[in-house]
């Protein structure tokens, strides 16, 4: 066993001492000795002739003609799925470092990955989605490299597979995997996934074409070689050192030329193509020149993507010329660098390692197709950059069948719903996610399987389009519920606009507002605009926060003064000073609540709210026991409980003392309730000094995206 991985590793040796000596010249005898030590890993397997999965060494081997680096090349061999056996697990961060170990990390995941379904994936938009979702979700993007080496080499050993398997795999290569290929500028991977593909989905299609071409393999290299003589010479004529050669058509590409065009391969006239390559931009143009006055060149053929690259970061100059037989040569002409970044993409950079030469040309090409790449020095700089924009703004999640919906990051169950169909957003009550109930402010990640728990009828709640609850992120839903309201008639509009006005003025402890004062402060015509534009929602709980001068999440609590000893009574009788006076247990009043006394023959004066049910519901024969009561000058504190609805308990103690800390308020009492659907309900009682610094904490309590509602129990 261990010869045949020595025989593999004396082969990637050789690699590196002969044409990519250069690139790989800070291979140090160190790292050929890691090399040598991850080979030993995976040289502890037990041998199975029966596995035809790909192999760690193999995926290694195919990427060291793509010039990576040393982590990358030591990720590969040690991501081998059959490690996963071995016992004890090797510690690949002790003997490796943790940059091999997150990748190693990466690669498992992705080489575990089943989220492909033809039927779902070859509707429209869904498998450039699940290209997206892959790239989001990997971390470094070598591990996306890693795991493309592993899908040519099981298109290598396909052959020994099920009619089924050969199938399913070869589809999901030409719908995922040799996209990525191409969205990373990795032509010559691309292509041989794509023709490996293709000669197990069309095997006719396929022997027909190379059929084809081998018939007329003599004819098209002597037309070509025709071509290459003249232009060589008319180059060194000229003095400019370049390289000349053919350029093989891939089997699929013409393929999906003749589908595409409706044509047979006997009507296809570009099947010839050379490439010639140059030291610099200059000389591009200089040979472009050249070529345009040997040949007669058709106008529309070309192409300039060395001014204008295309998304993934390929430069070159295309032009199609006419031979003196009328036959159609397709010429590419590019420097170095942009060769290298067409055949290498991403994995160009790699070649560079960290401390290593640096090549701008290859960093402009990068820069080209991300955007955002900045010139580094290192590829952990460069990962960190790829990190960001590999869409790194958007989460991509799966319905229960399997269909992958594209989201904002910070995406909420409710957006999903809404971006699956608007009816299921209006009567969305709950969700699952992976399976298990989950808040609907609950944050989305890449990979999550969403499913939606509707009711039969209904619609939107008003505390979704609270931009302080958290429950919706992307301003399409949004607007979907703010129109779903204004649909709703009139009547119910105001209606709905007064609950939530009365119920804001309850919960910031307020007493009487002046209503017109406040629809004119929203530019409404009159009180019922006023409440149907709250009904809509056009009017938000921020606004009448804003507007009662209620502070927001970021504004600090009031420092809360010493208390000083007083003489005065806390609570004033009919004018009276000094009078035995208790509070309510059943209202608890504060100061600032407005107050009426009870004549207890035992406890003197009890002070209770106004609106306290005990009072309102006082009989006859009691109503001569009520003595008007004023509250006094002196500071005190209150005892007074709040309740809170959440929606799950996690965290929720933590969170809320969090808060009354900062405001300096004492807890004197908790109890925590949790339900089977994982919400909870908490019963505090706090110490409080006024309503202000009451409605004050209630805000900022109110404003933490696991709260359903917080109020002054009562």
């Amino acid at each position: 066993m261990r010869q045949v991985f020595l025989i593999t590793y004396n082969r990637m040796i050789q690699k590196i001492t002969t044409a990519n000596k250069q690139l790989f010249s800070s291979f140090t005898a160190p790292d050929i000795e890691q090399i040598d030590r991850a080979l030993a890993i995976v040289g502890l397997i037990p041998d199975d002739p029966h596995y035809h999965r790909p192999k760690g060494v193999d995926a290694a081997a195919i990427l060291m003609d793509f010039n990576v680096d040393l982590k990358t090349i030591l990720a590969a061999i040690l991501s081998d799925p059959r490690l996963a056996d071995l016992n004890p697990q090797p510690d690949i961060t002790q003997q490796f470092g943790k940059k091999v170990a997150a990748l190693v990390k990466d690669v498992n995941w992705l080489n575990k990955l089943a989220v492909y379904s033809p039927e779902v994936t070859r509707q429209p938009n869904q498998a450039e989605i699940l290209c997206r979702m892959l790239l989001s979700m990997t971390q470094d993007v070598r591990a996306v490299l890693i795991k493309l080496a592993y899908r040519l080499r099981r298109l290598r050993n396909l052959a020994k597979e099920s009619y089924e398997v050969r199938h399913f795999i070869s589809m999901e290569t030409l719908d995922i995997y040799a996209p990525i290929a191409n969205r990373l500028g990795i032509h010559q991977l691309k292509w041989e996934l794509e023709d490996m593909a293709f000669r197990y989905l069309e095997p006719q299609a396929y022997l027909q074409i190379a059929k084809s071409l081998a018939n007329t393999r003599i004819q098209r290299e002597n037309c070509i070689n025709g071509f290459i003589d003249l232009l060589r010479k008319t180059l060194g004529e000229e003095g400019i050192k370049a390289e000349v050669y053919g350029r093989p058509k891939h089997l699929y590409s013409i393929w999906k030329k003749m589908q595409r065009k409706q044509l047979d391969i006997d009507e296809l006239y570009d099947l010839l193509a050379v490439r010639v390559i140059v030291d610099s931009l200059t000389n591009c143009y200089a040979v472009l020149g050249m070529v345009h006055g040997l040949w007669q060149y058709i106008p529309k053929e070309f192409d300039d993507y060395i001014a204008n690259p295309k998304e993934n970061g390929y430069q070159s100059l295309h032009t199609v010329i006419l031979d003196a037989q009328g036959n159609r040569i397709e010429v590419q002409i590019r420097t170095r660098d942009m060769h290298s970044f067409a055949e290498l993409g991403v994995a160009a950079h790699w070649s560079y390692k960290e401390g290593g030469k640096h090549n701008a040309a290859i960093e402009k090409s990068i820069a080209s197709l991300r955007k955002l790449l900045e010139v580094k020095d290192n590829d952990e700089a460069l990962v960190e950059e790829f990190k960001k924009e590999l869409f790194y703004d958007r989460v991509y999640v799966l319905t229960p069948a399997g269909k992958l919906i594209d989201l904002v990051r910070g995406s909420t169950p409710l957006d999903f719903a809404y971006a699956v169909h608007t009816e299921i957003g209006h009567r969305c009550r709950g969700a699952k996610i992976n399976g298990r109930i989950a808040p609907l402010t609950y944050r989305l990640k890449s990979g999550d399987r969403v499913e939606i728990l509707t009711a039969k009828t209904g619609g939107p709640n008003h505390n979704w389009i609270n931009p302080n609850l958290g429950y919706l992120k992307s301003s399409r839903a949004i607007s979907k519920v703010k129109s779903w309201f204004k649909s709703q008639n009139q009547a119910q509009n105001i209606a709905t606009g007064k609950a939530i006005l009365d119920k804001e003025i309850q919960r910031l402890g307020l007493k009487m507002i002046n209503l017109d004062e406040l629809a004119r402060h929203f530019k409404q015509p009159s009180i019922d605009a006023l409440l149907e534009a709250i009904g809509r929602s056009d009017i938000n709980n921020r606004q009448l926060s804003a507007y009662f001068k209620i502070p927001e999440l970021e504004a600090p609590f009031p420092k809360v003064k010493p208390k000083k000893p007083l003489t005065k009574s806390v609570v004033y009788v009919d004018g009276i000073n000094n009078v035995l006076t208790s509070f309510a247990r059943c209202c608890n009043p504060v100061q600032e609540d407005d107050i009426i006394g009870y004549i207890s023959h035992k406890k003197g004066i009890t002070v209770h709210r106004k609106s306290c049910k005990n009072i309102l519901t006082l009989g006859p024969d009691k109503q001569a026991q009520l003595i008007a009561v004023k509250w006094g000058e002196k500071r005190t504190s209150y005892a007074v409980p709040v309740v809170i609805q959440a929606f799950s308990a996690q965290n929720l103690l933590t969170d809320i003392t969090q808060i009354l800390a900062q405001a300096k308020i004492h807890i004197l009492n908790a109890a925590l309730e949790t339900h089977p659907d994982f919400s909870a309900i908490l019963n505090l009682t706090i110490q409080i000094e006024n309503t202000h610094q009451l409605s004050q904490v209630l805000n900022k309590i109110n404003q933490l995206p696991n709260i359903i509602d917080v109020k002054r129990k009562i």
